[in-house]
């Protein structure tokens, strides 16, 4: 019997958050490794994302890509040079000292990672870009806030469009230079980080689909959540199909 062939380990970045009020966890949804798993094809590994508890070092070692999730938590402005208001709302400092330095270090070793939501604010934010600390308060901005009502399906329905870059990596890898997108975030980019290209924009003007220019490694990152219905949609399955792609390639260049 011939063995199974290996799957490539996709580090999926928690967020620490409090159990029923009391016990404290660090959590990644079950939409992000069930599209991890079923959609790209790899094995989903849970990330503490505390530098108390790992390094960016082990991490690069011990996965062969990255997914960097959506979360409640926000960069903290200091990371951009800005400093902290009641807008910027609520922080995960941990996170930040471990997702910033990893994005940066994958950027060079030519490591994939997908950016969703945070994650992409995240990417932004590395590359040496600013955020706004909300965007509906911005003139002429739509919300782009999760409802805060109603169920899961309609807090993840499609909400707007998002036009794509002519010949992008996105246009490319969609056939189309038009999706359509849900929307749960409250921060944007405002000014790009160094080598961030944006290949896509709501109708708003909000920027929601980024790469880093000339990097060796798949870095395309959405401000939307591709992770529901990851299997169905056909905005996220060709995104998560491609990631799945980059990290069997990284996983098999390292040997």
């Amino acid at each position: 019997m011939q063995p199974a062939l290996r799957r490539p380990v996709v580090g999926i970045i928690s967020n620490e958050s409090v159990l029923n009020d009391t016990y404290q966890v660090h959590a990644a949804g079950l939409m992000n490794c069930q599209a991890v798993a079923g959609v790209a094809g790899c094995l989903p590994l849970v990330i503490p994302a505390d530098p108390r508890l790992v390094t960016v070092e082990e991490l690069l070692e011990s996965c062969d890509a990255f997914l960097l999730t959506g979360g409640r938590p926000n960069v903290h402005p200091s990371e951009y040079g800005e400093e902290e208001t009641p807008a910027h709302g609520a922080f995960d400092r941990n996170r930040d000292a471990i997702t910033l330095p990893l994005i940066r270090a994958c950027v060079e070793r030519g490591q994939p990672f997908f950016g969703i939501c945070r994650g992409f604010q995240e990417v932004n934010v590395a590359m040496g870009g600013t955020l706004y600390p909300e965007i509906r308060d911005l003139p002429g901005r739509m919300n782009h806030r999760m409802p805060p009502d109603g169920t899961i399906e309609e807090k993840f329905a499609l909400r707007h469009t998002v036009t794509l870059t002519p010949d992008g990596e996105f246009a490319k890898l969609f056939g189309s230079t038009e999706v359509m997108t849900n929307t749960l975030h409250g921060q944007g980019i405002n000014r790009p980080g160094s080598r961030i290209i944006i290949e896509g924009h709501a109708p708003d003007g909000t920027p929601e689909a980024i790469r880093v220019a000339d990097a060796p490694g798949f870095t395309l990152s959405v401000q939307w959540h591709p992770e529901y219905n990851a299997a169905g949609d056909p905005v996220s399955r060709p995104l998560f199909t491609a990631f799945g792609e980059a990290a069997r390639a990284f996983a098999a260049s390292r040997g």
